[in-house]
């Protein structure tokens, strides 16, 4: 293992790099010229498919876009003499001085004037050498470079890991450049780790378009950053397949998204829908939060049943005769014979909706055979003017009738015996009590409704009209989800597959999940491959270690994550008296501003805005996350309700108060075991009540 360090008069290898970075980026900046300067053609006539030519170039030209601070390549493959390229796009670049063939990998391709690679893709197969060769399994690669970039993006180092003479590793993650990438100070919203990935992570990225994948990953082993990148990758191996089908991600709450928003941009990739379940799922206003005994029972899989039941019992039975007058004749339809179509319907698992439609159809089969073997000639425009006859169409509203998800919903959870009919032998009489809608809404605008009811309307929906579906769909803490809210993301992914990640420690909601099968089997995907990532890489030992202290109550059949990095120093405990609890908070928080790197004061909810008064009032600038989406990069000290630390990250934590934290919900220890997992270079934890019983 050899490194270099710039000099005054700059390493001559330094300044080829260099040069090389700059004539890639000018390569870039051509690439996206020629893209916006290619006239897209009018499709003569046909006005739609000029917008998607349109959009479809200015799409490719965002994904072209530069940016500044981000360095466009990251490490270098020098290949054995005679490596053969099988894929024109990993042509190697002119060998060099030595006659090594080599690649420089980046965050996207870039090709010269006679293209040619002068950075090739990290996604391409050829680049997965970078990620897995070892000197037991060079595979051909001579050499591995990686590079060190300094603020501004500027390559002011390298190192370089031989392959062929048995060179140990300076540490377990690869060399000092790339411990140093992994423990740099992170400041606003995620980064990509595109430079950082550990084999283990890359085999989970680069699985397949048809695998759905299911990442159980403790704090800090980079299971969020494996899920964006699978996209990525999806998108570079199966763009056309996904650009029919679509690609979305779904998080927790928009504060998360914010977070993880610019990650995805800065590998190419722009075209990707980000929403959480609630936005994906609301289709009337969310003015009221359920009790977490009835937030856990509204997102019970029982409640699909009762749904289903009081949606299929408004069938009726033909009572009358249905007759049909074509000209002089009259065709009838007895009650039996009407009956029978609507039993042979229902027992094929048809939609609600469609079987509307089919029963129209049916009967107006039925009368065209009457008409055929009576001797009158038919043909389709004849089954179409009986199916749509007004006694037709009356017959079938009598029997079938139409049914609008929001007013089944309000109308099952407001008639105490409707629901009583449904709810028989499923919920209790007390069950029944608890889904009940409060007051006596008049119509869907008048009710109030809360978060868990969107996943009830969405089940209605579904049984009347099924949901387009999309060809991927990655989940992110998707262990607080409930098994309702399962059943609407799997009937969006039914026709392709998903990415699941999450942490069963972090469960914080009312219906989170113990079992990652049940939750695979809600969503649709029980055939889904199930990975352990268990290596952290960003949270120090001494922090990951005491928040593990909480494992066995909260998790008692799941292993302690093990931490890379040791950090000496990193985790401080301090208790203060209650006259001087203000100034300790207020100093901690002074103490970690003088390090680099984003700081997170995190605390319950009910308590974040007087500790942000609290430190208004001496001088600290801090924002309040939650209030904008970019909260994050207004300031570098923020102020973190408990409920939004999921999913995010700071150098610095100080954690207030770790008891108010617990007592403010019934699974605090889990939100606690998040909150002290927020920290990748310091923890510092003040307190006046005494800590949890697992930490003391």
């Amino acid at each position: 293992m050899s490194a270099s360090e710039p000099s005054p008069a700059v390493d001559p290898e330094i300044r080829a790099e260099r040069e090389h970075l700059a004539a890639s980026r000018t390569a870039l900046r051509r690439m996206r010229d020629d893209v916006l300067g290619t006239e897209t053609p009018a499709v003569f006539g046909d006005w739609v498919s000029t917008q998607v030519l349109q959009q479809s170039r200015a799409l490719r030209a965002e994904a072209l876009e530069d940016i500044p601070d981000t360095p466009l390549f990251f490490g270098r493959l020098d290949f054995e003499p005679g490596t053969v390229f099988e894929d024109d796009e990993e042509e190697a670049e002119a060998p060099g001085s030595d006659g090594v063939d080599r690649l420089h990998i980046g965050r996207r391709h870039v090709h010269d004037e006679h293209g040619r690679a002068m950075v090739l893709d990290w996604r391409a197969p050829i680049s997965v050498a970078f990620y897995r060769a070892t000197p037991q399994n060079p595979m051909n690669l001579r050499s591995r470079r990686r590079y060190g970039f300094d603020g501004n993006a500027q390559l002011t180092a390298f190192e370089d890991e031989s392959l062929t003479d048995g060179f140990p590793e300076v540490s377990q993650l690869g060399g000092e450049l790339l411990t140093a990438e992994i423990e740099r100070p992170r400041t606003g919203p995620m980064r990509d780790i595109v430079a950082t990935i550990q084999p283990e992570q890359d085999d989970l990225v680069r699985a397949e378009l048809a695998t759905t994948l299911c990442v159980q990953g403790a704090p800090g082993t980079g299971k969020t950053a494996v899920g964006l990148h699978r996209i990525a990758y999806l998108l570079y191996t199966e763009r056309k397949r996904l650009g029919r089908s679509g690609v979305a991600i779904v998080g927790p709450n928009r504060s998360f998204l914010s977070y993880i928003r610019n990650v995805l941009p800065a590998l190419g990739e722009v075209d990707v829908t980000q929403t959480t379940v609630r936005e994906l799922l609301e289709t009337v206003p969310v003015r009221r939060t359920d009790d977490a005994d009835t937030a856990r029972l509204k997102g019970d899989a029982r409640m699909a049943e009762v749904i289903r039941r009081d949606l299929w019992s408004r069938l009726r039975k033909p009572a009358e005769t249905l007759v049909v007058q074509r000209g002089s004749r009259r065709w009838r339809l007895y009650p039996d014979e009407l009956t029978d179509l609507l039993d042979e319907l229902r027992e094929r698992g048809i939609s609600y909706g469609s079987g509307r439609d089919l029963l129209a159809h049916r009967i107006a089969h039925a009368i065209l055979s009457q008409m055929e073997s009576a001797g009158e000639a038919c043909d389709d425009r004849t089954h179409d003017q009986v199916r749509r006859n007004r006694e037709v169409r009356a017959a079938v509203t009598a029997v079938w009738p139409k049914a609008d998800p929001v007013k089944l919903i309000l109308g099952l959870l407001t008639d105490v015996d409707r629901l009583a009919s449904a709810a028989e032998g499923i919920l209790s009489p007390d069950e029944q009590a608890a889904v009940m809608l409060p007051g006596r809404p008049r119509g869907p605008k008048s009710a109030k409704w809360s978060e868990a009811d969107l996943a009830l309307i969405d089940e209605a929906a579904a049984l009347i009209q099924r949901p387009e579906t999309i060809g991927h769909l990655v989940v992110d803490e998707a262990h607080d989800l409930s098994p309702m809210q399962c059943r609407a993301l799997g009937r969006r992914a039914a026709g392709g597959s998903a990415t699941v990640l999450g942490d069963i420690a972090q469960g914080t909601s009312p219906s989170a999940t113990g079992d990652w099968p049940a939750l695979l089997h809600h969503l649709g995907k029980p055939d889904a491959r199930l990975a352990i990532l268990d290596r952290g890489y960003r949270v120090p030992a001494q922090i990951i270690d005491f928040a593990a202290r909480l494992l066995p109550a909260i998790a008692p059949g799941l292993g302690a994550p093990v931490a890379v990095r040791r950090s000496p120093g990193s985790l401080r405990v301090s208790p203060a008296a209650a006259a001087s609890y203000a100034n300790t908070v207020v100093d901690a928080c002074r103490t970690a501003l003088k390090g680099e790197g984003s700081v997170g004061l995190i605390a319950a909810d009910a308590d974040i805005t007087d500790l942000h008064r609290m430190l208004a009032a001496t001088g600290l600038d801090a924002d309040v996350l939650g209030e904008t989406d970019d909260a994050l990069v207004a300031n570098r000290l923020v102020c973190v309700p408990a409920s939004l630390a999921k999913g995010l990250e700071f150098d610095a934590v100080i954690t207030a108060e770790p008891s108010r934290i617990v007592a403010a919900e019934p699974r605090g220890l889990h939100r606690l075991y998040v909150v002290l997992t927020r920290a990748v270079s310091a923890l510092h934890v003040v307190h006046t009540d005494p800590l949890p019983e697992p930490l003391r």
